[in-house]
């Protein structure tokens, strides 16, 4: 399997993605914002950062970038694509996640652990994790208060697309009910806003973050007959 990190002028968690993945035993290459050609690469990865300075709104001129078209021709033909923090509003500015990122509750950048919550453990990206696990991963960000409309909250709840919430009453950021990540109906894209990441050794206080890498390697390969346990 082999895995794509894109990199935007701004992007500051690229190489955290690059090295969790390497952890996992996958190439995995660099691309840069101006690349137009994602054919040779199964899973997608929007890392955190300020992308262009996060100017406008964040990620609202990522959206714009050559490689966020590739990006969308990967989603529709069903790789895999997952964006962190930076990434996950880069998704939601470019129309293939609903909803906004907004300034969080206090209007202060939070940089801590938190405690998620698994809703679904049916996505690519958490067949490894347990329904209703709660799992410790960090945060970092300044904009990561998840907002959508009713309708549009009304269809995330049905369609099980809420993949993660904040749990215990921990909700850093006054997201709406809690949301921390959300997928695509089609469930192969995911945005999130913690950073699993930086979550692969517990010597960095927890390894929860290794599992999704795992998930995301267990449904490649279950896909191309070939499954791995995490």
């Amino acid at each position: 399997m082999k895995f794509a990190v894109i990199v935007f002028p701004g992007s500051n968690c690229d190489i955290d993605c690059y090295k969790a993945v390497e952890a996992i035993g996958q190439p995995v290459d660099y691309v840069w914002h101006t690349a137009t050609d994602l054919s040779d690469y199964d899973a997608i990865l929007l890392p955190g950062g300020f992308s262009y300075g996060d100017y406008l709104r964040c990620g609202a001129i990522a959206q714009f970038a050559p490689v966020m078209g590739e990006v969308v021709k990967a989603a529709e033909a069903g790789k895999l694509v997952l964006g962190i923090c930076n990434g996950f509003q880069v998704l939601t500015e470019s129309g293939l996640l609903p909803g906004k990122l907004m300034r969080n509750r206090n209007l202060k950048f939070l940089c801590h652990q938190s405690e998620l919550e698994v809703m679904s453990n049916k996505t690519p990206f958490t067949n490894q994790y347990s329904e209703g696990e709660v799992i410790n991963i960090p945060i970092a960000h300044g904009e990561g208060n998840y907002y959508c409309d009713e309708e549009t909250l009304a269809k995330l709840e049905a369609n099980g697309q809420i993949v993660f919430r904040y749990a215990n009453g921990g909700n850093p950021n006054g997201s709406l009910r809690d949301i921390a990540g959300i997928c695509n109906e089609r469930g192969n894209v995911l945005g999130m806003m913690p950073h699993p990441e930086r979550a692969m050794d517990q010597l960095l206080g927890s390894e929860d973050g290794k599992r999704m890498f795992t998930s995301i390697l267990n449904a490649w390969r279950e896909k191309n007959g070939a499954a791995v346990n995490g």
